[in-house]
């Protein structure tokens, strides 16, 4: 079995806004737009069929941050993913 979390050192160019993201191994989603792909089955093993975009649709203030909240244009699935301090603080507030 998978293990849940799988550390991924990659960047990777944003497929909604074209935005070159720099990552830093949990990251899988936009910092400027926020927006996702579906790719993991489990954080970072990347053994998702789908690949449909996800769309921020929600923000939920949690003690120790904030959690956007995706949903996949393609398949209709969410997700919650922590936001980082990279993340850009505007569009969190925009989709709050």
């Amino acid at each position: 079995m998978a293990r849940r979390f799988q550390k991924k050192l990659e960047n990777f160019k944003c497929d909604n806004c074209g935005y070159e993201v720099v990552g830093f191994g949990y990251t899988n989603h936009c910092t400027q737009c926020l927006w996702s792909k579906h790719v993991d089955i489990f954080p970072g093993d990347r053994k998702e069929d789908c690949k449909g975009l996800m769309r921020p649709i929600r923000i939920e203030k949690k003690k120790d941050g904030y959690v956007i909240v995706h949903k996949c244009e393609r398949c209709g699935e969410e997700r919650k993913n922590k936001a980082s301090p990279q993340d850009n603080f505007e569009q969190i507030i925009k989709i709050s």
